[in-house]
């Protein structure tokens, strides 16, 4: 009769997320038998719709130059079948409800169409094997991740913490840089760009062979606006740490010709980087300070979601891809995958808009695909997501900075990473140095 009850308050603890310091070695040994290197089930399912993992995709498109698109490699692919709004009930169990509303709301113009599951997620090798270290030594302590460098920090998640950190910290490469546009989406179905230009972007935390010089500092990213005009020349450096009260941001403004330390950028903050539209940790569908919330891990389901989603890039016109109240299903590319189900409450004393979150992470890649919001009163209030696109040159199968949400309220909508005109496409560059994630480095660049 004890070990009933020896599991009974184990589930209590995995419930209320108490730190666990990793897992036993016979845990972390799957790692090389039924789970791939980065944690997923190797195995497909039982009608396989889901493939099992072979590898992932490593093989270029033939032409593709280091910033430039990359291609669709299942451009010939035409979908199995597609999801309406008058056939959405006979799928409804693998539909988000997020997704679902967008289907009730736009009968017309959304759909969800369904291509064949491909398991593309690949990283290099020394990641691969910092994650199977990192499975034994990895711990979070009142809210920070400890005894983790360079790869998943918790391969074989006990609690719905460990999952979104593993997003956090998922795999999308060391250094690059990108030309990024986002657009705001009005009720009335206007279209307004609210920042264009140029980023550049940084995990030191995935500094290969620098395990000794991790100071904790896990995110740098330096943006900085060509445009609208109102904009130009406006920046913002920011270095996101594992201890987030450690963490900073700062602006340029230009008007002033100063730079000035954001006195919160974390949570339901709105972010400059989106003309102010989304919140910090909207960005990527989550990011940034966890602490405010109880996480709940409710398990894994196989749910349809955006991925490998190369056909987004197809287009030469971003209004190509934007539609008057969300992207256009014609370049957006559905999967089965299997996926955790996280949920996130706020704590008891805290204040946030969305006191009740929901969010999908896929198992291969760790990435938050989907995300669902509610607001103060209880209701489903916003859906975010973000579109998975397959680089086999890193190797790695990441957003592009391609995300966005629909505030199923309003009916407003943002989406960011609409880079269709832009001409640097996730460029693979050479690790820049600290200093130059500095408000003094930003300041000495300012141009106006």
């Amino acid at each position: 009769m004890k070990q009933p009850q020896l599991w009974t308050a184990a589930a209590l603890l995995l419930a209320l997320g108490t730190a666990q310091a990793g897992v036993t070695a016979q845990e972390a040994a799957r790692l090389k038998t039924d789970l791939t290197p980065l944690g997923a089930e190797r195995a497909g399912n039982k009608d396989g719709s889901i493939p099992a993992w072979t590898g992932g995709y490593t093989t270029a498109v033939p032409g593709f130059k280091n910033g430039g698109r990359r291609g669709d490699p299942f451009a010939n692919e035409k979908p199995l079948y597609s999801i309406t709004a008058a056939n959405m009930a006979e799928h409804a169990a693998r539909l988000t409800e997020g997704t679902q509303a967008l289907l009730k709301k736009y009968p017309q113009s959304f759909r969800v169409d369904v291509y064949k599951t491909h398991r593309t997620a690949a990283a290099p090798q020394w990641v691969y094997d910092n994650t199977f270290k990192n499975a034994t030594s990895a711990k979070i302590e009142n809210g920070v991740v400890t005894g983790a460098f360079g790869g998943i920090p918790f391969p074989v998640p006990k609690t719905g913490e460990e999952v979104m950190a593993n997003h956090e910290l998922h795999w999308r490469g060391e250094a690059w840089q990108a030309d990024f546009r986002g657009y705001l989406g009005t009720a009335s179905g206007q279209r307004v760009l609210s920042v264009e230009g140029r980023g550049d972007f940084q995990m030191p935390y995935y500094a290969n062979g620098e395990a000794d010089k991790f100071n904790g500092g896990y995110w740098s990213i330096r943006l900085v606006n060509s445009g609208p005009p109102v904009r130009a020349g406006e920046a913002i450096t920011g270095v996101l740490n594992l201890d987030q009260d450690k963490s900073a941001s700062w602006v340029y403004l230009t008007g002033q010709r100063r730079v000035r330390k954001l006195p919160n950028a974390c949570c339901d903050t709105p972010t400059p980087a989106t003309a102010g539209v989304a919140s910090f940790d909207e960005v990527d569908v989550f990011g940034g300070r966890s602490d405010r919330f109880d996480w709940k891990l409710v398990g894994k389901q196989e749910m349809l979601i955006p991925y490998n989603s190369n056909r987004l890039h197809t287009p030469a016109k971003d209004s190509d891809v934007l539609l008057a109240n969300h992207l256009n299903p014609d370049h957006v590319r559905w999967e089965l995958h299997r996926v955790y189900v996280v949920e996130a409450t706020l704590k008891a004393g805290q204040r946030h808009q969305a006191p009740r979150s929901r969010y999908y992470v896929d198992e291969d890649t760790w990435v938050a695909v989907l995300g669902d919001r509610w607001d103060a009163k209880g209701q489903l209030w916003k859906t975010i997501w973000s579109h998975p696109v397959v680089m086999p040159d890193l190797p790695a199968t990441t957003p592009q900075q391609q995300w966005g949400f629909n505030d199923l309220i309003s009916g407003a909508w943002y989406a960011s990473g609409v880079v269709n005109e832009r001409n640097q496409h996730y460029k693979i560059v050479p690790r820049r140095p600290d200093s130059f994630f500095t408000p003094d480095a930003m300041a000495g660049d300012g141009v106006r």
